[in-house]
């Protein structure tokens, strides 16, 4: 098929990517020349494992090309994604502008019939507006799904091309068959492609993103009762988990949840059940315990230490979660700007996300070339990421760089008994603490 993608960010990318994989002709539009510039010539803007791979290989066959003009888009492609940002406005709401902008100059520019396809997370009702926007100027006859995406960072390339399920909105059963084709491919296997209705499909995104990040809260909030009543929270874990009702997954207690979907989707879906005369009120709950939680592990560096100021403090780990480059509502920034104010001092290591902060943040901060690094003369060790790196770390060389051995470790990385072993005073969510 040839389809084009309307936006190359971390969707749009991995979507044309993932669809070129299969032998379909992709075109994917962006208004940044620089950048298209740069993916012509074979440089990816984003950190996902095993996407260059399959960039480079799709670049390569001519099957993956790119653009600024979406002329050009619409005249070459029969089925046209839209993958562009859906930002929240100050009051949680989605900001559809970027959406509707679009949908205005397709209608000026569809000359037959085209399948139109919100890849974006976007609120109950989009769809229909999309539509409105399109048939102002256009004449030729055309159709608006919703194909939500269900991508995790760090295994978006798998999920996309092993996906657990796909979620079609139509009433069109041209456009089904169209979607049947191409979806084809990627569930040979017999996992499940859900035909539904469009405002369905659009809150389905919105309603699974919220259910994780609820789970996330909850699992917090009883890590922080097991601290209180001196349980052990892993223990509590293992024996939920292996409730088949429950499911072992998003049960790791931690510093609260970040990136690019979850707090923008909670947040989009409480505003929307406000619109509707609806007060959803786990939701509201779920935001809060996990603001409150970004804040936890400082709160015991200040009481371990007394205070912030003059603490020289090691990071491991800046982005929202590993395998990702992504910052976007990292627990790890909350930290940093906290500590900066009260006149502490970072050195911090991440794999990936380093570039990104120094973006955000700057020379305000020291930026190591090894995890080791990072700890020359700490006070301390904050771990706010679990990259694989960090869990099993040589403890005697990182005691040779620490001016005191003390760990606030935001993913319970280690044993509270190994960690007493070793020597070190430990702090972790959910468990005993280690004061030596």
């Amino acid at each position: 098929m040839n389809i084009s993608i309307v936006g190359t960010g971390y969707v749009g990318l991995v979507t044309g990517t993932c669809f070129a994989e299969t032998g379909n002709h992709v075109l994917c539009v962006d208004i940044d020349e620089a950048k298209v510039n740069a993916m012509r010539a074979g440089k990816i803007p984003i950190y996902e494992p095993d996407l260059d791979i399959l960039f480079e290989r799709n670049l390569k066959a001519g099957r993956l090309k790119f653009t600024t003009k979406l002329e050009e888009a619409v005249q070459k492609t029969d089925v046209i994604f839209l993958a562009l940002p859906t930002p929240p406005n100050e009051d949680g709401s989605a900001d559809l502008s970027y959406i509707l902008k679009v949908a205005d100059q397709l209608g000026k520019l569809i000359t037959s019939y085209k399948v139109i396809v919100d890849k974006s997370t976007v609120p109950v009702g989009t769809a229909e507006k999309v539509k409105d926007a399109i048939a102002k100027n256009c004449k030729s006859d055309f159709d608006v799904i919703s194909n939500p995406e269900f991508l995790r960072e760090g295994f978006a390339v798998d999920d996309f091309m092993k996906p657990d399920r796909v979620v079609l909105g139509l009433s069109s059963d041209k456009a089904r068959k169209v979607m049947e084709e191409l979806y084809k491919p990627y569930v040979r296997q017999g996992n499940p492609v859900y035909f539904m209705d469009l405002r369905s499909a659009e809150l389905t995104k919105y309603a699974a993103n919220s259910f994780l990040a609820t789970k996330i809260s909850f699992m917090n909030e009883i890590a922080n009762l097991c601290e209180k009543v001196g349980a052990d929270v892993d223990m509590v874990r293992m024996g939920i988990g292996s409730d088949p009702r429950i499911g072992k997954r998003f049960l790791f207690p931690g510093i609260g949840y970040g990136g690019s979907c979850f707090p923008k989707d909670v947040k989009a879906l409480i505003q929307s059940s406000e619109e509707n005369n609806y007060d959803f009120r786990i939701l509201k709950s779920v935001v809060n315990v996990n603001e409150s939680q970004k804040h936890i592990l400082l709160s015991r560096v200040k009481k371990h230490f007394g205070k912030l100021e003059g603490l020289k403090i090691a990071m491991w780990g800046l982005a929202f979660k590993p395998d990702t480059d992504d910052i976007r509502e990292a627990s790890a920034l909350v930290m940093i700007e906290q500590l900066l104010k009260e006149k502490a001092s970072v050195t911090a290591f991440d794999p990936a996300a380093m570039d990104n902060v120094k973006k955000l943040v700057g020379d305000k901060i020291k930026y190591a070339a090894t995890e080791y690094e990072a700890l020359e003369g700490a006070d301390a060790l904050i771990i706010a990421t679990e990259w694989s790196l960090f869990r099993t770390p040589d403890f005697a060389e990182m005691k040779k760089h620490m001016k005191k051995s003390v760990i606030f470790d935001g993913r319970n990385l280690y044993g509270t008994d190994q960690m007493e072993g070793l020597g070190f005073t430990y702090y972790s969510i959910g468990r005993k603490n280690i004061t030596l």
